[in-house]
């Protein structure tokens, strides 16, 4: 196999992998707007199986935004400098948005028996904000990686 047919087989798995993301994101967000938008949520008895189904969900796409656009950066197999100079600026925030993340699941990541309390609503508004910041980074990270071919 040729060096261009290497780096055509490996930009086409990027980009499903792109794919794939935006995919799991949207379902995320998708979740998130219903379980959003059944306020109030205390005393909804539907509530907690929606929590739990959508704590899944931002939890595998953390995780999956990570393996599908940071790992590679991690590891030092980037080269390009335009995308390793916007991922040194947003890496840090979006590892920010991971917390928030991670803590929003923590809490509330307790099976179809959690007790919903007043301060999921509050909550589920921090972490939307986060999240809307999170995705605005990566989009800019997703552009990079697409419109900049290697060198």
């Amino acid at each position: 196999m040729s060096t261009q047919q290497v780096a055509a087989d490996r930009r086409a798995l990027s980009h499903r992998q792109i794919e794939k993301l935006v995919e799991d994101r949207t379902e995320m967000l998708s979740l998130y707007s219903r379980l959003a938008s059944s306020r109030p949520l205390k005393g909804n008895p539907a509530a907690p199986a929606m929590l739990q189904t959508f704590c899944q969900l931002l939890v595998d796409y953390a995780a999956d935004s990570h393996f599908r656009l940071y790992k590679y950066i991690d590891e030092k197999n980037e080269r390009r400098r335009a995308v390793l100079q916007i991922a040194e600026t947003i890496y840090p925030k979006i590892l920010d948005s991971t917390d928030v993340i991670l803590d929003f699941n923590d809490k509330y990541d307790c099976g179809e028996h959690c007790e919903i309390t007043d301060s999921l609503e509050e909550d589920l508004s921090k972490l939307g904000v986060a999240l809307a910041n999170r995705i605005e980074l990566e989009d800019k990270l997703i552009n990079i990686l697409i419109n900049h071919p290697k060198p």
